[in-house]
């Protein structure tokens, strides 16, 4: 690509785009995970491994990464952890370390602040809630397109926080290793206490970790970020009664910047997300035409120093998966940004205009403030969660953070006089509602 290409898509002017104008830049991806014809395809790996057990996963495995093993070495052995540490350069150690001690400050915060409660609603009537983790967890951690240590530290130290008591993590082997998993991966469970590792691929894996099998066992909750076949897998699983979290997809951001933003740092922030993968979305939100045509050429120019295929991906996620949108004023911007509901957001603006403008946005799943606040710092080292809904789902669902991996339980006590206080309204709603066992359980204590 010269640098005189313009490789970011100009979808226009929001307030002159038309619905399917929208709905194509809004929509981004997510006919994919639920095309009828990949979720058949993902349904039978589902139901071979429900029904079947190991000699799906083996199946599986070498139908879809060519790679043989037997069912006794599903699970990540002992020797290789120890294997796997000694290969490891002692600086990505340090930097494994260093980044669960930020993701574990930040749960350890969330958790101290969710203490349980309880108040008098009415004379002699208290109610309240506590809060405690789940009993198991199920985390993929995907390695098609990398080597992704940081996604097991954002998905497993929330859990380890939380208190999960049994942790399991699938993650598909390192392609053209013969079945090695990713060395970092393994480093990281290791530092965590986690020695439930099973080197099973995508969909096989999501049905592994909620069906169980003979050798991997069966959890109650399964999330991880993945391509559409990992996440319809997560939400076929479902069906069956396993919580997953929706949806943890492609990788997108999208950057609200005004005519103030530097360009240099703008292209480099704009490439950080779309060179994930093929899939991935990258999208460019200002009032400024000028700060568009100016940055053309600069990205241009860092879009062709990139490696392949980091730079095919993200001449896609820039081109027809993303693009800019020019919008009339800031306040505007805000209101793209709610409707597109980004994994991933940066607001790059004067300093006086920064909290006016979060004060409007309430759909992304994250917004990092300023230019020194990269996604990429988020992503290894902030703390703050970065597997992160996509596809939308953020405008109703969190980032994975030890919340996820708790639940509460309301707590209500009443004194006789309180049940007496009360017992008027509850034997209206009974007589009304026709249920007299129910209205019976109050008046036989009056």
């Amino acid at each position: 690509m010269t640098e005189n290409a313009s490789p970011l898509l100009e979808r226009g002017t929001w307030s002159a785009m038309d619905a399917a104008a929208r709905d194509d830049l809004i929509t981004r991806g997510l006919d994919k995970i639920f095309d009828p014809a990949l979720r058949e395809s993902v349904l039978e790996i589902v139901e071979d491994v429900r029904l079947h057990g190991d000699a799906a996963l083996v199946r599986a495995l070498a139908k879809f990464d060519g790679v043989e093993i037997e069912p006794s070495q599903i699970r990540v052995s002992r020797a290789e952890f120890d294997a796997a540490r000694a290969a490891l350069a002692p600086r990505m150690i340090a930097a494994i370390r260093e980044s669960i001690a930020f993701v574990r400050r930040y749960n350890e915060q969330l958790v101290a602040n969710d203490a349980d409660w309880m108040f008098e609603t009415a004379p002699g009537v208290m109610v309240g809630e506590r809060t405690s983790p789940i009993e198991s967890a199920g985390l993929f951690v995907p390695s098609g397109k990398g080597s992704y240590p940081s996604v097991l530290i954002q998905l497993a130290t929330p859990a380890v926080v939380a208190g999960v008591e049994r942790i399991a993590v699938v993650v598909p082997p390192v392609a053209g290793t013969g079945g090695r998993v990713d060395d970092a991966v393994l480093v990281v469970a290791d530092e965590l206490g986690i020695e439930d590792v099973f080197r099973v691929n995508g969909p096989a894996g999501v049905a592994a970790l909620a069906f169980g099998t003979e050798t991997i066992p069966s959890v109650r909750k399964v999330c991880g970020p993945g391509s559409p076949p990992v996440a319809s897998a997560q939400i076929e699983v479902q069906r069956y009664g396993t919580a997953s979290v929706m949806l943890l997809g492609p990788s997108e951001s999208l950057i609200l910047a005004d005519g103030t933003a530097d360009v240099r740092l703008l292209a480099a922030d704009l490439l950080n997300e779309a060179e994930h993968g093929p899939d991935s979305s990258s999208v460019l939100v200002t009032d400024s035409q000028e700060l568009i045509d100016t940055l053309q050429p600069e990205l241009a120019k860092q879009l062709a120093a990139l490696p392949e295929p980091r730079s095919s991906y993200a001449a896609l996620s820039l081109g027809t998966n993303g693009g800019a949108v020019l919008v009339s004023s800031l306040e505007e911007g805000a209101v793209v940004a709610n409707a597109y509901a980004p994994e991933h957001m940066q607001l790059v603006v004067r300093e006086e205009d920064e909290d006016r403008i979060l004060d409007l946005l309430h759909g992304p799943a994250e917004v990092l403030l300023g230019p020194y606040t990269t996604v990429s710092m988020g992503n290894f080292v902030l703390g703050v969660p970065a597997s992160l809904p996509t596809s939308g789902y953020a405008k109703v669902s969190s980032g994975i953070t030890a919340h996820a991996f708790r639940k509460k339980r309301a707590i209500a006590k009443s004194t006789r006089e309180g049940l007496i206080a009360l017992s008027g309204t509850v034997l209206a709603f009974t007589e009304h509602e026709g249920f007299p066992a129910h209205g019976r359980s109050v008046s036989a204590r009056l």
